[in-house]
């Protein structure tokens, strides 16, 4: 099917043709012409209003819940899900059953969503079954599609695991995800150990719990050498240390959860369940440090954390609430709040060079990889714009500005308002 973009400005400073307004025709997945004006009878005519498009958005930790926990999300909604809010690309998070623990799995994934417009890539285990102990078939799991390997919000409790996967994952060029919390010190708890946990009477989480283990991670790897990516940072002094070892010279890349950036700990004042996260919000100062991160770049790209959860799991008592919240469907408009619109796609493209995927510029004879969006507007996420199976947004009433057309890739596009 050939497509045909009208009137689209351009954002990519990779093109030549960034900031013009241009149609760009698309055939067999790939642009073949970028003028200004262009007619094609048999292309399917694409206009929006304030129509832009950019190089496709890539979220860096995204969970859906099938294979195993389709009452959560299916795999054919959370893509449609993801192509509506207009990302080409997700890293999926092991968060099955079974676990993307083998070659299996983590293939039938990558498989299925090529007939997508938004492609998965899995992000297999780290460890066999997740159970910390033995490390997984990193060469026959990257071999098959996977793109790094972690143990979703599980921490790598043993340094000599750790030691030992950074040293091997050299030879098959992988990335260790290791998530920031020392579980020797306590269980996560959802809420920042703080002033408003101390009002409410409910054990917290310190930010101990995650500084001590960046430290050691970074210990570790400034001996071993490697790659390492520290998902979902939320305090200050983690940063503060990312920092540091980026000034060494480490190989570590890091990122922080949109609501992290946006949110703090007064949200859970009403013991509201929405609110209960991990990592957990923590103070303002934790906040400010984060944004000043990304900035700088010590922070490397923003995720949305989405986590689909059912109300049985998540509309419960706050202490026995799951933690976790949909993002997905937010995620642009609240980020294009909190930086200027070129800063929130390029945020929105950094994880594509770490973890090696292929990012298209927007050129002729190029493969068509596209977000199309309107970067003004300023508004509310509702409750109808959730698009998830689940409900559990924390963003419902947050404000947005901007909002998102859909996505082209290859062969491939979900549009909004069209289909």
């Amino acid at each position: 099917m050939k497509i045909l973009l009208k009137k689209a400005t351009i954002i990519d400073p990779q093109s030549p043709f960034h900031h013009a307004q241009k149609d760009l025709l698309i055939d067999q997945g790939s642009i073949v012409s970028i003028q200004d004006n262009i007619t094609d009878a048999k292309a399917k005519k694409i206009s929006y209003p304030n129509l832009h498009v950019s190089r496709g958005w890539l979220d860096t930790s995204v969970s859906f819940g099938e294979p195993g926990f389709e009452e959560r999300e299916t795999l054919d909604n959370g893509l449609i899900t993801a192509g509506k809010s207009g990302f080409t690309n997700i890293m999926l998070n092991s968060v099955t059953a079974p676990l993307l623990d083998n070659a299996s799995t983590v293939g039938q994934l990558v498989n299925y969503s090529a007939n997508y417009a938004t492609q998965i890539h899995p992000i297999a285990c780290f460890s066999q079954g997740q159970k910390g102990e033995k490390l997984n078939e990193f060469f026959d799991l990257k071999k098959h599609g996977a793109v790094a390997f972690g143990d979703f919000q599980l921490p790598i409790v043993q340094p000599e695991l750790l030691k030992t996967a950074l040293l091997y994952s050299q030879g098959v060029s992988g990335i260790i995800m290791s998530y920031p919390f020392t579980a020797q010190m306590g269980q996560p708890t959802g809420i920042h150990e703080g002033l408003v946990s101390t009002q409410l009477g409910l054990r917290g989480e310190p930010d101990l719990f995650e500084s001590l283990q960046v430290q050691r991670d970074l210990a570790i790897l400034e001996y071993t050498g490697g790659k390492l990516h520290l998902p979902s940072l939320s305090a200050e002094k983690s940063v503060a240390m990312v920092r540091a070892a980026k000034k060494k010279g480490l190989d570590v890349s890091c990122s922080v959860a949109l609501a992290n950036l946006l949110f703090t700990e007064d949200q859970l004042m009403d013991f509201d369940h929405r609110f209960k996260l991990t990592p957990p919000l923590r103070t303002k100062e934790d906040r400010e440090a984060l944004k000043e991160g990304v900035l700088d770049g010590t922070i490397d790209m923003i995720t949305s954390n989405h986590l689909p959860l059912n109300e049985e799991i998540k509309a419960l008592d706050f202490q026995i609430s799951a933690p976790g919240t949909t993002g997905l469907e937010a995620f642009f408009g609240v980020l294009n709040t909190l930086f200027p619109t070129e800063k929130t796609i390029q945020l929105l493209l950094k994880g594509y060079e770490r973890f090696g995927l292929d990012n298209p510029s927007i050129e002729e004879g190029n493969k068509a990889q596209l977000s199309l969006f309107n970067p003004e507007g300023d508004g509310v996420f509702e409750q109808h714009n959730i698009l998830s199976t689940s409900k559990n947004s924390a963003f419902v009433g947050a404000a947005t500005r901007g909002n998102v057309y859909g996505v082209i890739r290859g062969n491939h596009h979900q549009f909004n308002g069209f289909e």
